[in-house]
């Protein structure tokens, strides 16, 4: 098992993208912190699949956007599991709107969750991680914030924000034995982009973006993840690392 014996925190991992890497964590030997916002429901789901694998875990709620919240994130990791390995920050909210016809409500939202919330977690896991000379972190961001997109201005914007913090923490962390990388990811069969895939003149777009020639799976992305939380990556760092079919924008 490659993450035997190493403890994570997954945000946003009670559905797509994040269920499947807190159990694919859970398949490799980690014990996971499972976190959600909402819906108890899906994160309990989540946690009974791990379980079933034999690891511990622990669920969360909280909301990435606020400071006390990711600090309670990393108190219950501590509390569970003595330590925290790995963060991946993968929450995420989509709210889609021209910027002509954008609120400023929907413009704070997204960027709190997905830029917001990924300094706040990995600030609240910093010193413990520093502490133990120890640490991956892993941001999730997406084609939009590499080539943009028309219509989701402030997703794409605090994606491509992400890429700036992944490689600005990666420098302010590197000398405590930190590495901070992201998995830009493609078009993935998720709730989120169910109108990509059922819209045919988007669907169309799309596909012919996409040099491999379909839509990605949850199961497509989550090995990276094992990669870069393993000790098989602990010389890489600063890195954005595509998973996304061979997007071209």
């Amino acid at each position: 098992m490659r993450l035997a014996g190493k403890s994570a925190i997954v945000t946003g991992s009670g559905r797509g993208i994040g269920r499947a890497i807190a159990i694919k964590y859970a398949q490799e030997g980690a014990d996971v912190v499972v976190n959600y916002t909402k819906n108890p429901n899906t994160a309990n789901d989540t946690a009974k699949e791990i379980e079933k694998l034999g690891r511990k875990v622990v669920v969360v709620k909280a909301d990435v956007a606020k400071k006390e919240d990711c600090d309670n994130l990393v108190k219950a990791a501590v509390e569970k599991f003595g330590k925290v390995d790995i963060l991946i920050n993968n929450a995420g909210v989509s709210k889609a709107a021209m910027l002509w016809k954008m609120t400023e409500e929907q413009w704070d939202e997204v960027v709190d969750i997905h830029l917001k919330g990924a300094f706040l977690c990995t600030q609240a896991v910093a010193n413990h991680m520093r502490d133990r000379k120890y640490g991956k972190i892993i941001n999730v961001i997406s084609t939009a914030g590499v080539y943009g997109t028309a219509g989701q201005i402030n997703y794409a914007s605090a994606k491509a924000g992400l890429i700036g913090f992944t490689k600005s923490a990666s420098r302010e962390l590197g000398r405590a034995g930190i590495t901070v990388n992201a998995v830009e990811i493609g078009v993935i069969e998720t709730e989120m982009t169910e109108t990509i895939r059922t819209d045919p003149k988007l669907k169309d777009v799309y596909m012919g973006r996409i040099q491999l020639g379909r839509f990605g799976t949850v199961e497509d992305v989550a090995p990276i993840f094992v990669f870069l939380g393993s000790d098989e990556a602990n010389w890489i760092t600063a890195q954005v690392i595509g998973v996304d079919g061979g997007y071209v924008g």
